[in-house]
Formats: C-alpha cells, sequence, structure tokens
C-alpha cells in the first residue's frame, strides 16, 4: 500500500493573515504546516500501520516556494516515511486547478517508480479555504474522488475503499476502486504528536526537489497567467465596533428584544 498525503505550507490560522498587493496570500508571517492536513497524515499513518509489515509506505507531497518544505518536514516527524516538494518559479500565483495539475504531475511521476493506491488530503486549506483541491485533483487523475470523509476502510484484498460523510440531515457511505483520492474531515481521528525521537529520525528521511520539467508539466499551464480566478479588490478587515452595554435595572430583557427587533434578527 503506497498512499501520498498532499500537504501545504499556510500563515498560521492565529495570526493577521492578510492579501498582498499582488492580490496573493501573504506568506511573510509565521507559516505552518495546514492544521486539518494532519489528520490526513494520520489517517495515513494508521492504515498502513493496521496493514502490517514493510511494503507499506506514506509520501508527503507539497507544492510551494522554498520554504513550503517545512511543511514536509513537520509531516516526516508525525512519521511520513519520506517527502516530495515541487517548487519552481512559474507556479507562483497559480490558483486551485494549476496547483491540482502540478499535483497530479508528481502523483503520476511517483506512480510511474511505485504504484500510488491512495491520495489523502485535509477537508480545505485554511488559506483559500475553497476545499476544490480534492475533487479538482481527482478530475485531473481521472480517479474517484471521495470528500469530507470522517471514516475510511482501506480493503487491501479487493482493492477498495469504503468512507461514511456526515452531511447536514444525512450520513452517507460511498465506496470506490482505489486508486482514489480521498479528503477527511477533522472529526476522523487525533493527529498524534511527535516526539523528540521522531523528530530527530525525520532530519534522515529523504526529500526530493522536483522542478515541473521533472512532472512533465507545462510553465505555460500553471501560474499567473493560466488562472482561472483573480482578485480584483481587497481591504483591510474593519475595526470591530464597540458594542453596547446595557445595565439591567429591570428593563435588560425588552430592551434586548428591541435590538433583536430593530437589526431584522427575528
Amino acid at each position: 500500500m503506497r498512499i501520498v498525503v498532499c500537504v501545504k505550507h499556510v500563515p498560521d490560522i492565529q495570526s493577521d493573515r492578510q492579501l498582498t498587493e499582488a492580490g496573493r496570500v501573504d506568506r511573510s508571517g509565521e507559516m505552518v504546516l495546514n492544521e486539518l492536513d494532519e489528520n490526513a497524515i494520520e489517517q495515513a499513518l494508521e492504515t498502513v500501520e493496521s496493514l502490517g509489515g514493510k511494503d507499506h509506505e506514506v509520501i508527503a507531497v507539497t507544492v510551494g516556494p522554498k520554504e513550503a518544505a517545512v511543511a514536509v518536514r513537520k509531516a516526516l516527524q508525525l512519521g511520513a516515511h519520506r517527502g516530495v516538494h515541487v517548487s519552481d518559479d512559474a507556479i507562483a500565483g497559480s490558483d486551485v486547478f494549476a496547483t491540482a495539475k502540478v499535483l497530479a504531475g508528481t502523483i503520476r511521476a511517483i506512480d510511474r517508480e511505485t504504484p500510488v493506491d491512495v491520495v489523502l488530503t485535509g477537508m480545505a486549506a485554511l488559506d483559500g479555504l475553497t476545499s476544490l483541491m480534492p475533487a479538482v485533483l481527482g478530475g485531473e487523475l481521472n480517479w474517484p474522488e471521495l470528500t469530507v470523509a470522517s471514516d475510511v476502510k482501506i480493503d487491501a484484498e479487493s482493492n477498495t475503499v469504503a468512507i461514511t460523510r456526515e452531511l447536514d440531515h444525512v450520513i452517507e457511505t460511498l465506496e470506490a476502486d482505489l486508486p482514489a483520492v480521498i479528503s477527511v474531515t477533522d472529526q476522523i481521528n487525533e493527529p498524534r504528536y511527535p516526539n523528540f525521537r521522531a523528530m530527530m529520525a525525520a532530519r534522515k528521511k529523504s526529500v526530493s526537489t522536483l522542478a515541473l520539467a521533472d512532472i512533465d508539466v507545462d510553465p505555460d499551464d500553471v501560474g499567473t497567467t493560466a488562472a482561472r480566478t483573480t482578485v480584483t479588490e481587497s481591504g483591510a478587515r474593519p475595526e470591530r465596533e464597540q458594542g453596547v452595554i446595557v445595565t439591567d435595572s429591570g428593563e435588560g430583557g425588552k430592551q434586548l428584544a428591541s435590538w433583536l427587533v430593530e437589526n431584522n434578527l427575528v
């Protein structure tokens, strides 16, 4: 069983995130491994551990500039066996469609060396929050995509996968043949915390750096010029207005009800 986990280097969700003048995510501040990708890594590790043996592998893949390798290194600390970092100046400014094309090219390159059975992702990246990547990536690979899974069961003997996903008013069970692309929610597991030994071991694990030429992706198909979406305008988040403080002298309930009515909240 060989599982590829797509990971992303994103601004810390606790930081003051913003866009640059060019309409791109400002990545000059503190950057971390996308938190929701940790659930995908954990699911991959639990899957290969349940299968046992040494013939199973978890590969962390990321796309981005030099600094994005941090996301792969964190995945290795969590337990991934090796990493792949795709870095090329032409990729800058890519939207989700172009990024999916790069990821698909990378997965095909890995698959040519050793067949890939499953691609796992988090349900969203906490910078763009489009949640589109798993579906677009499945389309690029022409593989089934099973999204927002809260439970994943892979049957290595029948080469199939079944997921459970919980929607607003229904719980669905979906099945597909492998290979497949699967996105998982943050409810599926509790990601492990890397101990000192795991962090030291991660230093010895390999990280391959690839360019577009290595994965057979045309530079004209990625980057700003190929983007299907653009940011036309952005501005700073408005300052939070001071709330109204009411000292209740017996009329607080009436005042609250009046405020709700005036603001069309009831």
